[in-house]
């Protein structure tokens, strides 16, 4: 009988189901979106009811079209939306109110008395992240505040609070578990002592007793028939963060090996070993994993618009029809035009953490026209991955020696050449785009046996080396710091 490995890989716009053979192959994929749901207030929800049904349809889907039997599946792992944080019924098992979604900051407020108590720099130390309205510890406390339901189920020990993953864990096996990986972004993990904080907790007004059990990224979280599928139960024995699961899929075990993930916002990290280090320059630390019974540590920086960028191009100005307009664009546009795109829509994230800085367009000219616009667009993508590598390499004192690289705008060859030209370094792009997805898959292949971890390295790489003359870098970067100087 042949074995496959399904991933399901939850993300902000939508669920992938990843099916792999016992070569760790991908066979076949399936994908599903979901609603935007954005109020008048810009604030960002997700209904969580959606994304689990949409999982066990894209299981269902991937499984007959690979053409396969279901039983054929012996294990499942699982990468998520981060941050992006979920309350639900432990006895009926229904979500109290809609996600709130990583991009949203509805829960300033809540950061803001956070702050005014003074615990803030105490809150970074242990947890490794600022005090943000990013992260899901300041969500959960806009939802115990704000959803009448969650506070009395909090009450009576009955609500479930955390990430996307452990709203998949809990529905699929009945588990209240989450991983390493996502309870070191809700900012209420310790990463020091690796458990939940109870000062922390108690700042925000969440008991540690209410959180789920926080498991090794390689352990079996439960059991799961994916709600019939199945004629018999699998291990959900791999859970990762997205970006995490992307580092993993890439292979990126040792110190000092970098990734960035260009997806609706962006995640650059880096591993950095088994031992914390903490950022002065706008960054946030936190665990890769726990695998083999052994902690990681990565530094990171999260940006808010990248190819959401490419996104606004098409949605809004309607300048494009399809992403895949703009690398043509780019090429066509005026070398010596200086239009500089600062995509701060919704504040700007690492490194300057700058919730209300606004967006501009900065440095046009009387010629300047669609071409350099979208241009812009592009380069503002490889500008912001560039001011977070270069806070990297001063909080570790590790040079970036190569860039691997995932998701859609990796298509994009002037992006990803711009991208070389501006680190000054090889950028690596992998002949697959599901990084995360392959990621999980790997994860709980290795676990369940499926895999060894040879097939960590069995990805392909083309890659893009710098060619800009030094002069030409210097000045581009100068007109960007200028542009991201007028934004903040």
């Amino acid at each position: 009988m042949s074995k496959y490995v399904l991933s399901v890989d939850q993300s902000t716009q939508g669920t992938k189901a990843l099916l792999f053979d016992e070569q760790g192959e991908l066979r076949r994929r399936a994908d599903l979106p979901h609603r935007q749901i954005i109020s008048d207030a810009g604030w960002v929800s997700h209904d969580p009811t959606e994304i689990y049904r949409n999982v066990l349809i894209t299981a269902r889907m991937v499984t007959e079209q690979a053409g396969i039997s279901p039983n054929d599946i012996v294990c499942m792992g699982i990468s998520n939306q981060r941050e992006t944080s979920v309350a639900w019924n432990r006895g009926t098992g229904e979500p109290v109110c809609d996600a709130i979604v990583w991009q949203c900051a509805r829960a300033a407020d809540v950061c803001a008395e956070v702050e005014k108590t003074g615990i803030g720099e105490t809150v970074r130390k242990r947890t490794g992240i600022p005090v943000s309205p990013y992260f899901p510890a300041a969500k959960l406390a806009w939802i115990l505040r704000n959803v009448p339901e969650a506070r009395h189920l909090a009450d009576a020990h009955q609500l479930g609070m955390g990430t996307v993953d452990a709203w998949l864990v809990w529905k699929l096996t009945g588990a209240y578990k989450t991983d390493f990986s996502n309870a070191s972004r809700t900012q209420l993990f310790n990463i020091h002592r690796l458990q939940w904080d109870s000062d922390i907790c108690a700042t925000f007004g969440i008991q540690t007793d209410d959180l789920p059990e926080v498991t090794a990224s390689d352990a079996v979280f439960g059991m799961t028939d994916l709600d019939g599928l199945l004629s018999h139960p699998i291990p959900v024995c791999g859970v990762l963060g997205d970006s995490h699961a992307a580092l993993f899929g890439h292979g990126c075990l040792g110190r000092g090996q970098t990734k960035a993930s260009y997806g609706t916002g962006s995640s650059i990290m880096m591993n950095i070993g088994d031992e914390p280090v903490t950022s002065r320059n706008g960054l946030v630390t936190s665990l890769a994993w726990k695998y083999r019974d052994r902690v990681s540590y990565v530094m990171e920086g999260n940006i808010n618009h990248t190819g959401a960028v490419i996104t606004w191009l098409k949605d809004h100005l309607g300048l494009i029809s399809s992403a895949a307009e703009t690398e043509a664009l780019a090429r066509q546009a005026n070398l010596a035009d200086t239009t500089v795109l600062v995509p701060a829509f919704t504040g700007m994230g690492a490194p300057y953490w700058k919730s209300d800085a606004k967006a501009l367009i900065c440095g046009m000219s009387r010629t300047t026209g669609k071409s350099e616009i979208v241009r812009a667009a592009l380069e503002s993508i490889a500008f912001q991955i560039c001011d977070v590598i270069s806070a990297m390499e001063k909080d570790t004192g590790i040079p970036l020696s190569a860039l691997r690289v995932d998701g859609g705008p990796t298509r994009n060859g002037f992006l990803m050449q711009f991208q070389s030209d501006l680190l000054n370094t090889a950028v690596s792009c992998p002949d697959a785009e599901e990084l995360s997805g392959i990621g999980a898959a790997y994860m709980a292949g290795i676990s369940a046996g499926v895999f060894s971890e040879k097939v960590l390295h069995t990805l392909h790489y083309r890659q893009f080396m710098p060619r800009m003359e030094s002069k030409e870098q210097i000045r581009k970067r100068e007109i960007w710091e200028d542009a991201v100087r007028r934004a903040l």
